[in-house]
């Protein structure tokens, strides 16, 4: 049995709203690299974002750093397909310069992911990664709704292996499937792949550690972790207690827990000092067995919610959740959708009328642009966003995006001054112009 650790990614994206500085990782990057982790996941999800937008960090010289301190454990970076890191499709030539460059620079394993469990959305991506000599590693969003079944999750684990993937991973975003449901759902995988099972949930509905002990011993072979300082709540089953309840057992993970002591001592102090953006979710919230809020959005509706001072109304916001997703056609509540819909139900709340203004996003999920919803669109939702007549997308999204490498590279070629600058710029422009400015000193 083996461990991955996610503490730099998803561990402080979920409790630390993804505020964590690489200067504060490097004092136990080694000491991790010496666990024996399968890999450790430090790259892609919010952290891009989160570097040029909050931390005045390059998010490329994180990778270099963790290269210089890791030479042991393979980096892992999560992709959200054609989305990138981003939050809509970007079109083909972007993703392949996108992936060839973070292969570049260092990451060893990409885990890519639909936001639908639109595998179409992924071969891109994949195929990149592929040709860089790197591992894919393909991630089900794992969710619970009227249309999504066991079978369907096997359909889209085969749809992986299709495109080359060499492991399967089941993502219970939320924490909100029940112990017996996936022990099921990885034993079914188990039995119709021929590539290796991993599982990663969160624990905001108290079931996790309870699914975890289960799907080990359906046969998955791998679990995501984090350090104890990092785990729990809106994060992950602790690394340490994995270790333990193992140790001695034919699942042994041969890790010894004690190398963690010191680095989870470091870790405490970190929660302290990012205080500021660690999760208010107190013990469980099995709600989330109904609204589904990942962890990583969980704790930044909350940080929202509390900047715009309407911090007690989360619970409308998460009761609006589940009906803005019914009317969407269930899509899995990862990135985007789970800030697409939890955006929409905060809107409806705070202003008192239930689709009184609909975002761009929503309004291009309901035009198929995102990729094919995995249940039927509400009729109120499609005619309050669709033209008379207007029919929704049925080709690759990205089929119909043009190319714009050369455009963008175009815009911001005076700024920029490698090829990482100008990929910074086209995942988000704005803020990317701004960030290089500041980066090199530009007026």
């Amino acid at each position: 049995m083996q461990l991955s650790s996610c503490d730099f990614r998803d561990g402080q994206q979920s409790l630390l709203a993804t505020r964590m500085k690489t200067e504060d990782m490097v004092p136990i990057m080694e000491a991790m690299d010496d666990v024996g982790f399968a890999c450790l996941e430090m790259w892609g999800g919010a952290t891009f974002d989160a570097c040029i937008r909050y931390l005045g960090e390059d998010p490329w010289e994180r990778i270099r750093v963790f290269k210089q301190h890791c030479r042991k454990t393979p980096l892992r970076m999560l992709l959200r397909g054609q989305n990138l890191l981003g939050y809509a499709p970007y079109p083909d030539d972007v993703v392949e310069r996108f992936v060839t460059a973070a292969a570049g620079n260092g990451i060893d394993i990409f885990l890519i992911f639909d936001g639908l469990n639109d595998i179409r959305n992924c071969r891109k991506a994949a195929e990149t990664a592929i040709r860089a000599g790197k591992l894919v590693e393909g991630n089900i969003q794992f969710t619970s709704s009227p249309v999504h079944t066991i079978e369907s999750f096997v359909k889209t684990a085969q749809e992986y292996v299709d495109i080359g993937a060499t492991a399967v991973h089941l993502e219970d975003m939320g924490g909100m499937i029940d112990p017996v449901t996936a022990g099921r759902t990885v034993r079914a995988l188990k039995e119709n792949i021929n590539v290796p099972v991993h599982y990663h949930a969160h624990c905001v509905g108290g079931m996790t550690q309870m699914a975890y002990w289960e799907v080990m011993h359906a046969g998955a072979d791998v679990v995501d972790v984090d350090v104890s300082a990092l785990a729990l709540g809106t994060s992950h089953p602790a690394a340490e207690s994995v270790i333990a309840a193992l140790r001695n057992t034919p699942r042994d993970t041969g890790l010894d827990y004690t190398k963690l002591l010191p680095i989870n001592a470091y870790l405490k102090q970190m929660r302290i000092k990012y205080a500021e953006t660690l999760s208010k979710l107190v013990g469980v919230d099995i709600n989330v067995v109904r609204h589904q809020i990942p962890g990583g959005m969980y704790s930044n509706l909350e940080f929202q919610l509390k900047s715009l001072n309407a911090l007690e109304r989360l619970p409308e916001v998460l009761e609006e959740v589940v009906r803005v997703r019914r009317d969407m056609g269930y899509p899995p509540l990862g990135t985007p959708f789970s800030q697409m819909c939890g955006a929409q139900a905060a809107t409806n709340v705070l202003t008192g009328e239930r689709y009184k203004l609909i975002s761009k996003e929503i309004r291009a999920y309901v035009q198929g642009k995102y990729g094919i919803p995995p249940g039927k669109v509400s009729e109120e939702l499609k005619r309050r966003t669709l033209k008379p007549g207007e029919q929704p997308i049925s080709c690759r999204p990205a089929d119909l995006i043009p190319p714009a490498y050369a455009a963008k590279r175009a815009e911001i070629d005076a700024l920029a001054r490698c090829e990482e600058d100008v990929l910074t710029y086209i995942m988000f422009p704005e803020v990317g112009r701004n960030f290089l400015m500041q980066k090199y000193g530009a007026r």
